[in-house]
């Protein structure tokens, strides 16, 4: 049996009429006439009862009728599927982000436009370390990352864009004495204890805050070290140490928390945008949509 022969029953079972049928089908009467009784053959029951004055369904013709327009339905949406997945506008798009990113205004600005150009495609979000981005990028279980690596940190294979470059600032307690400071140099944090990230995790801040205190003639101290932005700056609060984390950061209402800018031109983040070399039409269409936005 094939979809043309159901095509052919659900013709007829709604004109009841061959004739007319035919003419719906774009096809002669005798070949379509010719096409039923093969299914009925098939089947092993009669779907019409027929003579010169009217075409009835039979039980077994009113039992398949709905059977056969679902399964119709269902084909069409097959096809309408595979050419909506072919072109990138349906399947699944598996997204990571690094934690103070969704507290910046791009990644929700990026996500809003491709839902509103792809409703269809399913939208997986997850917050990984920038590190645990690139090593799921490179096993093929992730397809868009949100994070801050280092230019060395990214594999072959792998593809980035710079969307936002972000000033970073001093997240102290608020009875420090540099508290109040509109900003504050690099030599004045020299001796502080420092809370931030685990070098492992790959984030690129670990790095940049090694060459701003390298540039002020100085290694930095830490003091205590934290997977997760908001549990650095908590531990800042409970006064374990100063941290220097994106400006993103100030937009939380943490308790008992000061933030000053840092006075020279490198105090920045970049915040990257990271891919595989070998897209699908999906990850192309969420790329495109990020140049639209930018």
């Amino acid at each position: 049996m094939e979809l043309r022969h159901l095509r052919y029953f659900v013709a007829v079972a709604e004109e009841l009429h061959f004739g007319r049928a035919a003419l719906r089908l774009r096809m002669a009467q005798p070949p379509l006439s010719q096409q039923i009784q093969a299914l009925e053959e098939e089947l092993g029951a009669r779907l019409f009862d027929r003579n010169r004055r009217k075409v009835e369904l039979t039980a077994a013709g009113e039992a398949l009728l709905p059977e056969a327009r679902d399964i119709l339905t269902r084909a069409g949406d097959l096809g309408r599927l595979a050419r909506a997945a072919a072109g990138g506008e349906a399947g699944r798009l598996d997204i990571a982000f690094t934690g103070s990113v969704p507290f910046t205004e791009i990644m929700p600005r990026i996500l809003r436009a491709f839902r509103h150009r792809f409703p269809d495609v399913r939208v997986s979000l997850r917050e990984m370390s920038t590190g645990s981005q690139i090593e799921a990028m490179a096993e093929g279980r992730l397809d868009i990352g949100f994070a801050r690596p280092s230019a060395s940190n990214l594999p072959p294979g792998v593809s980035s864009r710079l969307i936002l470059r972000e000033p970073l600032v001093l997240a102290l307690p608020s009875d420090h004495p540099l508290a109040g400071r509109a900003a504050v140099t690099m030599a004045e944090v020299a001796g502080q204890g420092l809370v931030m990230n685990p070098r492992h995790i790959g984030t690129g801040l670990y790095d940049k805050i090694s060459q701003l205190c390298a540039a002020a003639g100085f290694a930095p101290r830490i003091a205590v070290e934290a997977h997760q932005m908001s549990t650095m700056i908590r531990l800042v609060g409970a006064g374990l140490g100063l941290a220097i984390v994106p400006q993103t950061m100030c937009r939380v209402g943490f308790d008992g928390i000061a933030y000053a800018g840092i006075d020279t031109p490198e105090a920045f983040i970049d915040l990257l945008l990271i891919h595989r070399d070998g897209i699908t039409p999906v990850t192309r269409n969420f790329l495109e949509t990020v140049e639209t936005v930018m």
